[in-house]
């Protein structure tokens, strides 16, 4: 982490990395730059026109938001620009609430970003349990899948349903009017992709066939009158002027309606962003600023659809084509968002003669490598939690919405972290003998490692934090044994914390030991928990006299309160 000034951690690595900046670096950077440039351009007019948008919103969404994040973000190799991850979310939002809803809700994931970046959650974020995100990854690679069959089988398909299985039931039924030629370009765009790292690891396979297909569509059209192969010219007109920034109209009830779409982007781009920044940590050794990337990306979301774009992230495929080409400082990503202004603004002309077959292609290929099968299948040989977590965020992604699949797996990720909580802490109760460790008989010099619990007295011990998870089970314990002894010693060596459900629980307890003349002692009480104590007002209820430092103290406590009372 950069050091911190004041309450806001924002430290852009971009002004740390221009103090030793040298003439050798930048000639490293605008190359890696202009390579990932041009690496950008096929999935920017893929990822656009796949969310529901027009090509040039997809590559200005990449020139604006490109900029923003290498300008502001805390990694000093992060490409920022459309994913493939918010295709799904981006293309639902449009179809229930237009593009002004998109707007919307992009510009509240922007400041939902910022306030994470504020309250210093990066951290935090990249914990989201990873059978969560493999899940709703191989959801959305399926999806993504989904959507490009009608372009790729060139089956001509109007007002599609959005369901994953209404969407497949059309399709089925419509195989039979498949047309050869949009299928043989979007295989040859598949394979092209697929063979291109064989023979060159510098030249984009996605690129390659862009440039040879399109070229060859234009050929096939142009002397051989070819027909029923589809470009982008055919669908969309592409605008080569910069777009003209408009502010969204925010309402309490278009932010109620929206807002849990705008979380669902906030936090998708928070994972994906901070994923992709962890795995270039990796790769270069540098330590990026959490923080300060969900600040940039939050500053890129909140200023990109002003400008009528769609959601911005950390993209994984381009950050490592900028590693692998010599980028080492974000001057390579803003290098790499004016190579994609100049290629809109000089070659946005060009784009009309794309097949839609070959982006619908490029789509298959980045699903695949997006499905993660491998994780899939390895979670499949782990623990039954975390299968159920990732095959219910899986389905609700492919079945309902990337919305409710978050929010859900999410909630199980919670329930199943509680459950190994508290199966991972444990309740002992001793009533004769009391087994020390090898530390306990080391600080009090004993050779025996039991000593004897005088009669009447139960010593129980919590191994683990007391909160609402085993405070309960705590409390039937203690009902379980019963109310013979005369004291009770309750060992809290290993209670890290305590939280309000443990308090009330432990209150419990000392009214029942009042009301049956019983006395508690408590015992290896840390100070976050005496403090806790304190300010409940529990502490004095106890006995300040009746909370000791150790099990040695609280035993001798004991003997002196059964001779007292003879």
């Amino acid at each position: 982490m950069g050091k911190r000034k004041g309450w806001l951690d924002f430290s852009p690595k971009l002004f740390s990395s221009l103090r030793s900046y040298t003439l050798g670096a930048l000639a490293q950077d605008a190359m890696a730059g202009i390579i990932v440039g041009i690496v950008a351009l096929p999935l920017a007019i893929a990822f656009g026109i796949a969310s529901g948008v027009s090509p040039e919103v997809g590559i200005f969404t990449a020139i604006l938001g490109g900029f923003i994040v290498s300008f502001l973000g805390g990694c000093n190799v992060q490409i920022g620009g459309p994913t493939g991850a918010f295709i799904v979310i981006v293309y639902g939002i449009i179809q229930r609430y237009g593009i002004d809803g998109l707007i919307v809700a992009t510009f509240m994931a922007g400041i939902l970003l910022i306030v994470m970046g504020a309250l210093r959650l990066g951290t935090l974020i990249k914990f989201i349990p990873y059978p969560i995100i493999v899940g709703f990854t191989a959801g959305i690679a399926i999806t993504i899948f989904s959507t490009q069959i009608n372009d790729m089988f060139g089956l001509g398909l109007t007002q599609l349903p959005g369901d994953f299985i209404g969407k497949w039931g059309r399709y089925i039924s419509a195989f039979g009017q498949t047309s050869v030629v949009p299928l043989l370009f979007g295989v040859g765009s598949i394979v092209i992709i697929a063979l291109t790292p064989r023979f060159s690891k510098k030249i984009p396979g996605s690129l390659l066939a862009l440039v040879l297909l399109s070229v060859l569509a234009f050929l096939l059209k142009r002397f051989a009158h070819l027909e029923g192969l589809e470009c982008i010219g055919d669908r969309y007109t592409i605008e080569t002027t910069l777009p003209t920034p408009v502010l969204p109209t925010l309402s309490f009830e278009t932010v109620r309606e929206l807002f849990p779409s705008a979380f669902t982007i906030a936090l998708l781009g928070a994972i994906e962003s901070l994923l992709s920044a962890s795995v270039a940590d990796g790769v270069t050794g540098d330590r990026h600023r959490s923080n300060t990337e969900l600040i940039a990306q939050g500053a890129a979301n909140l200023i990109v659809p002003i400008f009528g774009g769609i959601p911005v992230t950390g993209a994984i495929a381009r950050t490592m084509t900028n590693i692998n080409n010599g980028g080492r400082t974000p001057v390579a990503g803003i290098v790499h968002a004016v190579v994609l202004l100049l290629l809109l603004l000089f070659l946005g002309p060009l784009m009309d003669y794309i097949p839609m077959a070959v982006l619908a292609g490029v789509l298959v290929i980045v699903s695949y490598n997006m499905s993660g099968w491998r994780s899939v299948v390895n979670i499949l040989r782990g623990p039954r939690a975390d299968v159920a977590v990732m095959v219910v965020t899986f389905a609700l992604t492919v079945l309902l919405d990337l919305t409710v699949a978050i929010e859900i797996g999410l909630l199980l990720a919670m329930l199943m972290f509680m459950r190994r909580m508290i199966e991972s802490v444990r309740i002992r109760v001793s009533e004769e003998h009391l087994v020390l460790d090898l530390e306990e008989q080391k600080s009090q010099e004993l050779q025996d490692e039991r000593i004897d619990i005088p009669k009447g007295v139960e010593v129980y011990e919590i191994d683990g934090p007391f909160f609402f998870g085993i405070a309960n089970q705590f409390e039937e314990t203690v009902a379980a044994v019963g109310r013979t002894s005369k004291v009770r010693i309750v060992r809290m060596r290993f209670v890290s914390f305590m939280d309000s459900t443990g308090v009330h629980n432990l209150s419990n307890l000392v009214k029942i030991c009042k009301m049956n003349r019983v006395h508690l002692v408590l015992s290896g009480v840390n100070k976050e928990v005496l403090h806790t104590l304190l300010s409940s007002g529990l502490l004095d209820s106890i006995g300040r006299e009746n909370v000791l430092p150790n099990i040695h103290l609280a035993l001798q406590r004991s003997r002196e309160i059964l001779e007292a009372e003879g």
